[in-house]
């Protein structure tokens, strides 16, 4: 029992080293965001947290952004880390709590709808509350200089209304469908071998 309890600690370490070294797999969308980077941490986070459970979720999140915070730093005074730590439990969390209910390929689907759904609301919502006004003060900007930053990006985005429909939803749509589509494709092969480890 004490050696399957290492195992599985070693197991959620091992994988929170993954999403942290997957951060670095970075790009930028300008289109869709000029601010936040893609990165597929999520990956481990998903493929983690369907093996290990929803405890295991918050190993593996809490230990990448340690992780993040020890080698690279904060630049954002530790809400960007906040917003992540939010976001990254919001998406794989009820996938994980869904799949473990039920246990079939379209339960693991309809999971990921689900955390997709809550990632994106809590998207808006942080981006507007928290991200957004704290590079407001740090940069002495307004919302409207935000807005325009955004906007020669996209000519879509006019205000803070259309800011959030053109850049702060579709991006993190399309970031959690593509985690989404890699988890479904990878999943079966990838956990064998891991939940091996784990025995």
């Amino acid at each position: 029992m004490r050696e399957k309890k290492v195992s599985r600690l070693t197991m959620a370490a091992m994988m929170g080293a993954v999403a942290f070294v997957l951060m670095y797999f970075s790009f930028s969308v300008p289109v869709l965001s000029p601010f936040a980077e893609f990165e597929f941490a999520a990956l481990a986070e998903l493929i983690g947290g369907f093996i290990l459970g929803p405890v295991g979720v918050f190993e593996i999140v809490g230990i990448k952004l340690l992780l993040k915070i020890v080698f690279k730093g904060t630049q954002s005074m530790m809400t960007g880390e906040l917003q992540n730590l939010i976001l990254s439990v919001a998406f794989a969390m009820p996938a994980v709590l869904y799949y473990r209910r039920h246990r079939t390929k379209k339960a693991a689907v309809i999971g990921l709808l689900i955390g997709s759904a809550i990632n994106v609301v809590l998207a808006v919502i942080t981006s507007l509350y928290m991200i957004f006004p704290f590079y407001i003060k740090l940069y002495g900007m307004d919302w409207a200089s935000l807005v325009a930053m955004c906007s020669a990006a996209n000519p879509w985005i006019k205000d803070v209304p259309t800011m959030v429909a053109f850049s702060v939803i579709p991006f993190n749509l399309v970031k959690c469908v593509v985690h989404s589509i890699i988890t479904m494709l990878v999943y079966k092969k990838l956990s064998v071998p891991l939940k091996k480890l784990i025995k």
